[in-house]
């Protein structure tokens, strides 16, 4: 079919100002990684740009030897590994039966939720309640009220709602129970709405920052986005970071330490999202609409 010219002018405007956009987000990143890599008398001219300027891994170097870089790393990864785990399991579990037709009092239940996407206690009711519960400096203050989104729940739901009834219905003349068809057919049907959950879920834990700082007194259970966070406002941390390697004190600057940092906390999202980034736009599609 032939474009019109105002379809080509809309698209070349559309193209435009996608690139732009993804100008805008890449750009940074290339400057911080370049400023991770160059050594101080670059960084503090302003030589460095696009590309590292006089090229080291000082600031790398003296992150992981001058900080609590891997016990944060550490605490990073256990907060998010544990919270993905019982974020999906509490998940699938509440998507399931409210996708059930026969499921009693299904409408009363998911109106129930999006009640709470509109409404919440709020900050301080929350830090009242965990405290009373004595969750205080522990990270279950962090998995407990995380354990379900409302928002990902019901996208799972309706995903759970596409998969044709016969389907279900076949199993059942099987003598399948509920568990097994669960288990055995539903979930494997639904890796593209999961893989999507996965990353969301994955996100909001691994760059948790708020409700660290808000229920955990114990700077050593600090994750990886609060290192990076202090090291970012607090000087005598960096200070600190450069001062514990004396060789590479004039080959680096603090700015260089913190753009590192920023750096190393960003590479997990980057090495997992190309993996599952071909279930993305499938599984909220499908999951957002019903069809």
């Amino acid at each position: 079919m032939k474009i019109s010219t105002g379809e080509k002018i809309f698209y070349s405007l559309n193209y435009i100002v996608l690139a732009v956009a993804g100008l805008s987000c890449i750009i940074p990143l290339i400057h911080t990684l370049a400023l991770s890599l160059s050594d101080n008398h670059a960084v503090m001219s302003g030589m460095v740009s696009f590309l590292p300027v006089n090229f080291t891994f000082g600031s790398y170097d003296s992150l992981f030897k001058g900080t609590r870089l891997i016990g944060a790393l550490t605490n990073s990864m256990t907060i998010t590994l544990v919270g993905v785990t019982l974020s999906m399991l509490m998940t699938i579990l509440a998507a399931y039966p409210l996708s059930r037709r026969y499921f009693y009092a299904r409408r009363f239940f998911s109106l129930a939720i999006v009640f709470t996407l509109l409404f919440s206690g709020g900050i301080i009711p929350m830090y009242l309640l965990l405290k009373s519960l004595g969750l205080m400096n522990s990270y279950w203050a962090l998995w407990l009220p995380s354990l379900v989104s409302s928002f990902n729940m019901l996208l799972m739901k309706t995903f759970f709602e596409n998969i044709p009834e016969e389907l279900v219905e076949a199993a059942r003349m099987d003598g399948c129970s509920e568990w097994r068809l669960l288990g055995g057919i539903i979930l494997p049907l639904s890796i593209p709405v999961m893989a999507t959950l996965v990353l969301f879920y994955g996100v909001h834990y691994w760059n948790m920052f708020q409700n660290i700082l808000l229920y955990i007194t114990n700077a050593k259970k600090y994750n990886l986005t609060v290192l990076v966070q202090q090291m970012i406002q607090n000087q005598a941390a960096l200070a600190e970071a450069t001062s514990n390697e004396p060789q590479l004190a004039d080959l680096i600057t603090p700015e260089s330490v913190r753009s590192a940092g920023v750096i190393i906390l960003m590479i997990p999202p980057l090495l997992v999202y190309p993996f599952i980034q071909k279930y993305f736009v499938k599984g909220i599609m499908i999951g957002a609409v019903k069809g």
